[in-house]
């Protein structure tokens, strides 16, 4: 954790993967599964699902359960 950047101004910790990243890779692979998203970012698979689900519950994104999965993709 010791490579973490702060902010010098709020002394928090720079967000690693911002809301945009997820709602780019959305926009450049259509709707994808969890896995998809998470490997186009480069980050873990929980990581992606919680940032989706914050995205959806934002109105960004909505997912559509398919089999044991979900698809998520963007609003209209």
């Amino acid at each position: 954790m010791g490579d973490r950047v702060r902010d010098e101004e709020s002394g928090k910790f720079a967000e690693e993967y911002p809301a945009q990243e997820f709602l780019e890779a959305l926009d450049e692979l259509g709707p994808s599964g969890t896995t998809e998203v998470s490997n186009y970012i480069g980050c873990d698979r929980r990581t992606a699902y919680l940032k989706l689900k914050s995205l959806e519950q934002e109105g960004e994104v909505r997912s559509t359960k398919v089999g044991n999965s979900l698809l998520w993709e963007l609003r209209d």
